[in-house]
């Protein structure tokens, strides 16, 4: 097993990406980085940012976005557009309630807030952005603006 992460291998990262806000965590992958069990809870908390997967693609229409929220309601996600073009996706995932009697064995579900920001290109419809949930999935769709196809006049060529 390596312990060096594969920049090419595996979940793509968007260090690359122009894009992409995301911050890229350097010891993503790494076998402590998730089990430490000396890591203040806040910690641990806003690795719920990183955990947060997105997909997104783009197609002849539009850029779609499909996000993975299990267990949350639609009321406890944002969907905004900030400076014109950058697409915000927040949230929180609550902590269960703990009971007096309750004997808790493993906790592994990250909670906390999340964010993901994308810089969306020139041909993204920003007031035309809708989302939709369901399923623990949050879709959401940016139209695109039709391409302008150069207009091209043929000339007559005498002779």
């Amino acid at each position: 097993m390596s312990l060096v992460p594969s920049f090419f291998g595996g979940r793509r990262s968007n260090i690359f990406d122009p894009f992409s806000l995301d911050v890229w965590d350097p010891f993503e992958g790494f076998p402590f980085s998730g089990s430490v069990a000396n890591v203040p809870s806040s910690a641990r908390e806003s690795s719920a940012i990183a955990n947060t997967r997105v997909d997104w693609k783009e197609t002849a229409e539009a850029h779609v976005f499909n996000v993975d929220l299990p267990g949350l309601k639609k009321e406890e996600v944002k969907v905004e557009v900030e400076d014109g073009r950058v697409l915000q996706i927040s949230g929180e995932r609550s902590r269960e309630q703990e009971q007096k009697d309750d004997k808790w064995h493993r906790i592994e579900r990250s909670t906390g807030k999340f964010l993901r920001r994308f810089r969306l290109p020139e041909n993204a419809k920003m007031d035309q952005v809708k989302a939709a949930m369901e399923n623990g999935v949050l879709t959401v769709t940016v139209p695109k603006e039709e391409e302008k196809k150069p207009q091209v006049k043929p000339i007559q060529i005498s002779g």
